[in-house]
């Protein structure tokens, strides 16, 4: 016969009556949140916000939560966002106050904090973005250091590269071909990398000339090979194509519209709409592919739909924009509903 120790017997009896606990009842549903408001027609709007397990379903099991209060909690609520994609069920976020990955997956109910190997912090990933196989690469600016994170592993496993990073940030991926683009802050330029790690060839130096950078940040590839690069202080965005040669910019200081005072995070969506996350306006501004401005959603504040020093950037093919809002602990979930204009 096992003897249970009367502390665990207590504590596995409280984590069952909290589980049993009745679920208080939903609030009601407040007003659609839409950009632009009425009488303009409505382009974006707002679905939720994610800032843990339980915003997307994942409760914590009964062994799990006994495991918590005897060996202690892992952090599983967003600390403070730099990345996130998602793909089907799974959403990613990169977290630099968790120093790691949180892994959630809707489908299995299940999330995870993925550190590198042997558990070691990730203390500074700052770049998400997807493989063709459903790997996941991350970019560690204060480690220098990419890693990539398989289907289901537990740990973020360091790529072998041929040459040193000096502070990589942005990273994107050609899917046709597993090419990776690294974008290195310091050395400002965009190196790209053969699916073994070999430097293939690299764009990019320090300067304020059509295709010059002064400290880029984040990178976003499309579907049909155009490169977008957040050239932070030069206040602009550059767009290059799949070889790396340049083709247009847009941006400026200044605080109206259409200016990229701190942009951050680029994407775009199927239309072509680019989408580019604003720091220091605290903000969200779309353009169109010839870069003219188009809308603006967002500002200061706590509310949904309203963002403190926002950073990272993703859409989908379902038209969902995620956005890392870093100082309000959460990840802002959007969609495109508006046309092709």
């Amino acid at each position: 016969m096992i003897t249970w120790p009367r502390a665990l017997v207590v504590v596995l009896f409280g984590l069952t009556l909290t589980g049993c606990a009745t679920p208080r009842p939903d609030a009601a549903l407040a007003p659609a949140l839409v950009w632009p408001t009425a009488p303009d027609v409505a382009r974006i709007s707002f679905v939720k916000t994610i800032s843990g397990p339980e915003d997307l379903g994942i409760g914590r099991g009964f062994l799990q939560r006994a495991s918590d209060l005897l060996f202690g909690h892992e952090e599983s609520s967003i600390v403070r966002p730099m990345a996130v994609v998602a793909q089907g069920d799974l959403l990613f976020v990169a977290d630099p106050g968790a120093q790691g990955v949180h892994r959630f997956d809707a489908k299995e109910g299940r999330h995870d904090l993925i550190h590198a190997e042997g558990g070691a912090p990730l203390p500074s990933p700052v770049g998400l973005a997807l493989g063709a196989a459903g790997e996941v690469y991350v970019s560690d600016s204060a480690l220098a250091k990419v890693f990539v994170i398989r289907p289901g592993a537990k740990e973020a496993v360091p790529l072998a590269l041929a040459v040193n990073l000096g502070q990589p940030t942005g990273i994107a991926v050609d899917p046709n071909d597993a090419r990776l683009f690294v974008v290195d802050t310091r050395a400002h330029c965009v190196l790209v990398f053969s699916r073994d790690g070999t430097l293939e060839s690299s764009f990019g130096q320090r300067g304020t000339g059509d295709g010059e950078f002064n400290y880029p940040t984040l990178i976003w590839r499309t579907p049909q090979g155009r490169l977008y690069v957040t050239d932070s202080l030069n206040f602009r965005v550059q767009s290059f194509d799949e070889r790396g040669r340049y083709l247009s910019k847009f941006g400026g200081l200044g605080d109206g519209a259409g200016d990229l005072p701190r942009q951050k995070g680029v994407a775009t969506d199927r239309f072509g709409h680019i989408y580019i996350v604003d720091g220091m306006l605290h903000a969200v501004q779309v353009f169109n592919e010839q870069g003219a401005f188009l809308l603006s959603l967002g500002g200061l504040g706590r509310e949904p739909g309203e963002f403190w020093l926002p950073t990272g950037l993703f859409i989908g093919a379902d038209d969902l924009i995620y956005v890392a809002d870093s100082y309000n602990r959460r990840v802002q979930v959007l969609r495109y509903i508006g046309g092709p204009q």
